[in-house]
């Protein structure tokens, strides 16, 4: 799930108006619109630590959008595999911090990392 539709479910849930999370993250309605409806991103991550305030969440969360890889990682090799995607994930998240990728380029080298992980994997199995 991409960061857009992870605050808009939350705020559903929480049965907060745009407006209302937007005051309480000190940000204009305009700024968060734009991370709900147009794919983008807080450029300071300090706003994600207000929203995951707001919404009662951890602010990893927010800041992860692998579920699919580490859901992945957990169903080919277990709680170890898990682990190792879940850390992984965590460092990438802090390369990408800086906000000098653009959104496809953070994809990509997601799904770099990806596919060289579970490279790795099978060969590690197929060794044993």
């Amino acid at each position: 799930m991409k960061f857009g539709e992870k605050i808009a479910a939350l705020r559903s849930e929480k049965h907060l108006t745009q407006s209302e999370v937007a005051a309480a993250a000190g940000i204009s309605r305009r700024n968060y619109i734009s991370y709900e409806t147009e794919g983008r991103y807080p450029r300071n991550r300090e706003i994600y630590h207000k929203l995951a305030a707001i919404f009662e969440c951890d602010v990893n969360y927010l800041l992860t959008e692998d579920e699919e890889f580490v859901a992945r990682a957990a169903q080919e090799y277990g709680e170890k595999g898990q682990n190792e995607a879940e850390k992984l994930a965590r460092d990438l998240v802090s390369l990408f911090e800086g906000g000098k990728l653009t959104q496809e380029e953070m994809d990509s080298v997601m799904h770099a990392l990806t596919d060289a992980y579970f490279s790795c994997k099978e060969q590690q199995k197929k060794e044993q």
